[in-house]
């Protein structure tokens, strides 16, 4: 692993609660692209939030943070954080739902 790839940290999230019809994704985008991560963000069939987040390991620790309070109009019961080894797009993306 070189310098460039340790000094990142790629984490899976799936948000649930009321995560859906809040923003929550457009949020989600525009707090990823001012914290400067990588990834995507997508609603599920099952009525959760799942964002796959890749960055400084400061930076994705602070998404986390936020994302466990979410938009205004949201209400997050839970947030599950699995590291991840996926390369993510260049910038952050709101995905169609699966």
């Amino acid at each position: 692993m070189n310098k460039v790839e340790a000094d990142r940290r790629t984490v899976r999230l799936r948000i649930e609660g009321r995560v859906q019809g809040v923003g929550f994704r457009h949020w989600t985008s525009r707090v990823a692209a001012e914290l400067d991560l990588d990834g995507w963000v997508r609603n599920r069939r099952d009525g959760s939030v799942e964002a796959l987040v890749c960055g400084a390991p400061a930076d994705v620790a602070q998404m986390l943070a936020l994302c466990r309070g979410g938009p205004p109009g949201a209400s997050v019961a839970a947030v599950e954080v699995v590291d991840d080894e996926v390369e993510p797009p260049a910038g952050f993306c709101v995905l169609a739902t699966v």
